[in-house]
């Protein structure tokens, strides 16, 4: 969300946004919506003042100018009982148009339709190269006895998925790591539930589009999240903060339920877009500074590197483009992870600044050294996701006896094994 005194003196830096980022919003009906709403709050005012005005007409007056005056109160009262009706649907109406605004990305960010206008700008590491074929990650976990897909799929339906023995511990043990990871940079460390209420996903901008994406448990009006990023971004609504408090680091630690609505048929082998998963989250609450929230981008950026560094996979970095980047983002980058039976690059971690546009919708607010209260920026971006991380994993770590190289990083955490 925008500030709508911004939109109204910026109404061609908001369409070219909306273009860019290919929103389905009509500008000028929410500018004619906001119109229509002010003549009614300006109608209302009119009639109040009248109103004040007609019961002073009572003082003095006589039995007939009396009768009169009560009357005219009486025909007030019943406009503007209705114009609220019609102030409270115009309301609600700007709302709707509001919720879809999207935040200006940032100048220097890309501009393309889709992932396809997406700038790599780092890659780190080698392909690996072997002496022999490689696997795919189904192939190993089938090798290995590490998964029970077939029976699973009977039991939660298609796109579940069971680890079996030494691939619980592995996946377990990067979280570990990862939360290790977090700690040492000084995020604090936090488990949140899986399930949310519709106004955590309106602030973070899941809702009112996305919808689809998202599983919904209607006996309990609550809804599945598919990040911690949900309820993280809610956890401090409605409050202010001190200045002194920010930022707020959060590694939020939670189970993850994705619909993946509209991807039948494509991506879906093994561990790779499966319904449910594991996921430690970066989340930072700072404050409304564009610099402070640069900085912080970058540590998300870094934090998310070091890890894959450490698990030694080679990856690449991109700057996501206006069309691809949704509508929150002010400026955006995804970490894509090597996948050598695909010979490709898969997408591992999300990275966002989003300014104060979450913050607006969620009304996260803080008081700053002057006293005045403004809106925090907020920034996300993927510590680790499992079991989607132990498809490059396993695929880059094969080796030829079959086994699975453990990285010095992680084997204090597999017990001291130096492979699987």
């Amino acid at each position: 969300m925008l500030d709508l005194k911004f939109i109204r003196e910026n109404p061609d830096a908001v369409k070219t946004a909306v273009k860019q980022k290919r929103v389905g919003l009509n500008v000028d009906e929410l500018l004619a919506a906001d119109q229509a709403l002010l003549e009614l709050k300006k109608k209302n005012q009119a009639l109040n003042e009248e109103r004040n005005a007609n019961s002073k007409k009572m003082k003095g007056a006589s039995a007939e100018e009396r009768e009169a005056v009560i009357k005219r109160g009486r025909e007030i009262g019943q406009e503007i009982d209705q114009l609220k009706e019609a102030t409270d649907a115009a309301e609600k109406t700007l709302q709707a148009y509001l919720m879809l605004v999207p935040m200006i990305p940032s100048p220097d960010s890309p501009i393309g339709p889709d992932e396809s206008g997406n700038v790599e700008v780092k890659t780190w590491g080698k392909k690996p190269e072997f002496a022999f074929k490689p696997k795919d990650h189904v192939e190993i976990i089938n090798a290995r006895g590490w998964a029970d897909m077939e029976r699973i799929a009977a039991v939660a339906g298609s796109r579940s998925y069971s680890l079996k023995g030494d691939l619980v511990l592995l996946e377990h043990s990067i979280l570990r790591f990862s939360l290790e990871k977090l700690k040492a940079k000084g995020f604090t460390l936090i488990t949140v539930p899986a399930m949310a209420r519709e106004h955590a996903f309106i602030g973070t901008g899941h809702f009112p589009t996305g919808r689809d994406q998202v599983y919904y448990l209607p006996e309990d009006d609550i809804y599945l999240a598919g990040t911690a990023e949900v309820p993280l971004n809610a956890l401090h609504a409605g409050e202010i903060l001190s200045e002194d408090q920010l930022p707020i680091l959060y590694g939020g630690v939670s189970p993850c339920f994705r619909r993946e609505a509209g991807s039948a048929g494509r991506d879906v082998r093994g561990l790779i877009r499966v319904h449910q998963f594991n996921k430690v989250e970066q989340y930072i609450l700072c404050k409304n500074d564009p610099e402070e929230s640069s900085r912080l981008h970058k540590l998300l950026l870094q934090t998310s590197e070091e890890i894959l560094q450490e698990l030694e996979l080679h990856y690449r970095v991109v700057e996501v483009c206006t069309g691809d980047m949704g509508a929150g983002k002010f400026k955006m980058f995804d970490i894509e992870s090597w996948v050598p039976s695909e010979n490709l690059f898969r997408e591992t971690h999300s990275c966002s600044n989003l300014h104060d546009w979450q913050a607006r919708r969620t009304n996260l607010r803080y008081r700053d050294r002057e006293g005045t209260v403004r809106f925090v920026h907020t920034l996300n971006n993927t510590a680790i996701a499992t079991p989607r991380c132990l498809v490059p994993f396993l695929e880059q770590h094969q080796q030829v006896d079959g086994t699975i190289r453990i990285p010095k990083a992680l084997q204090n955490w597999m017990g001291g094994a130096t492979a699987l």
